[in-house]
């Protein structure tokens, strides 16, 4: 692509350079002669203070948010924001994947995983070519990999969706998080549909939001800034209401287990039991129409998370209800509420609770299940809010026969002190 094709609707008053470029960088030592490289600012490092690493790698055009040293034969073009800007120009570089398929995102504190993968499982098994990208990975077409964070940045993002879409994908569920929309990985995108799931504190500390204010604030974004025709949403989260003032959606589908007046309503929850699994039962009610639905997660929980896909899967994409339901029953979401029959009789469940309030829902819903010992084995990941790890030691301490507390990602910290801190 030509450079000054790509770069001058947003810098129309400038000469930019006439050159061919081939790709966008954002760490140096990836950039050259045929790339324009974008400075970005990290959580431990300045990319500004790199950008003569790239220049001497051949690169010559740079964004940057302040002046940077380098000669006068490379163009810098200044931005208040080169996460931004990056965004903006990466879904430019690649086409605008997004608006040839129907994206959904899906943003909340907990359930995004689940909810994401029971809908993909539905839609593909529906002829329905799904792709996802969230906290499991990026799968489509039989591909699988895995990614540094739930929303991946916008060059692994765009590429990924220009590619799931030559693949033939033509629906897309997307996890957003927090982070994603705070730093602008999916800005410009337009997502058709968008489904809310709950809200609670959470990724609140150094490096991520100052206050839950804000958490929810750059949430909510989803719902209000990215044009979207459907929302689904979980009505009874006592959050629901601000997440939805000023949304964009003119279709919008409620599901609720306690207003019976929802567009999507489940009753009669009913744990399930059987000598090698654990699993859930409960009966959705959609206009006049009643289904019993069996799901092979556990927990009242997760037959929320469950609805929330079913209601997008019947109301937005026109699968009928009755097929939708029969198509949950052998659905599986690794490493969410994942049920692993042991050698010896005894039942691991692998789930992703990594704060108190997930963990504690975790080991209530496995309580309810009448175990003869229940064992938690649990970390906490280092470089972030401290505050968790006491809070998983209460939980764990209130609620399991047995802690083992072991390492998880620790980053930078020594991992015995993470594991000091939840002791």
């Amino acid at each position: 692509m030509n450079a000054s094709q790509l770069l001058s609707p947003y810098f129309p008053n400038l000469t930019l350079p006439d050159t061919q470029i081939y790709r966008l960088t954002q760490s140096a030592q990836e950039a050259d002669a045929a790339s324009i490289h974008f400075c970005i600012v990290g959580a431990r490092f300045d990319g500004h203070n790199f950008a003569k690493q790239a220049y001497d790698r051949g690169c010559r055009i740079f964004l940057a948010q302040r002046a940077i040293e380098l000669p006068d034969n490379a163009t810098v073009l200044t931005v208040p924001d080169t996460r931004k800007s990056l965004a903006l120009l990466a879904r430019d570089f690649y086409g605008h994947p997004d608006q040839k398929m129907h994206l959904i995102g899906i943003t909340g504190t907990k359930g995004k995983t689940t909810t994401a993968q029971l809908l993909c499982h539905i839609l593909n098994r529906s002829a329905i070519s799904c792709g996802y990208i969230g906290t499991n990975g990026i799968s489509y077409a039989d591909r699988h990999r895995s990614t540094a964070n739930t929303t991946p940045d916008p060059l692994t993002l765009q590429s990924t969706l220009c590619d799931m879409y030559e693949c033939g994908i033509r629906a897309v569920v997307i996890e957003v998080s927090s982070q994603a929309l705070m730093q602008y990985r999916v800005e410009g995108m337009r997502f058709e549909t968008v489904l809310f799931t709950n809200l609670s504190p959470d990724h609140i500390g150094k490096n991520e939001h100052p206050d839950f204010a804000h958490y929810q604030a750059s949430k909510k974004r989803l719902f209000t800034d990215f044009t979207a025709k459907n929302a689904v949403f979980n009505l009874d989260d006592p959050a629901c209401e601000e997440m939805l003032r000023g949304c964009s959606a003119t279709h919008l589908v409620s599901c609720s287990a306690q207003h019976t007046d929802a567009d999507f309503y489940v009753s009669d929850v009913q744990l399930l039991r059987t000598a090698h699994t654990l699993g859930v039962g409960f009966e959705l009610r959609h206009t006049t129409e009643s289904l019993f639905c069996r799901l092979g997660l556990t927990g009242a929980f997760n037959a929320q998370n469950a609805l929330l896909a079913l209601a997008t899967a019947t109301d937005v994409f026109g699968i009928r209800p009755a097929d939708a339901v029969k198509l949950l029953s052998d659905a599986s979401v690794c490493g969410r509420s994942e049920i692993l029959p042991l050698p010896n009789g005894a039942t691991a469940v692998i789930d992703y609770a990594h704060n108190a309030i997930s963990l504690s829902s975790l080991l209530q819903t496995l309580r309810e299940y009448e175990p003869r010992r229940l064992i938690a084995l649990f970390g906490s990941v280092g470089g972030r809010s401290q505050m968790r790890r006491v809070e998983l030691g209460s939980v764990a301490a209130t609620l399991c026969d047995l802690a083992v507390i072991t390492s998880d990602n620790p980053d930078r910290e020594d991992p015995e002190c993470i594991i000091d801190e939840i002791a």
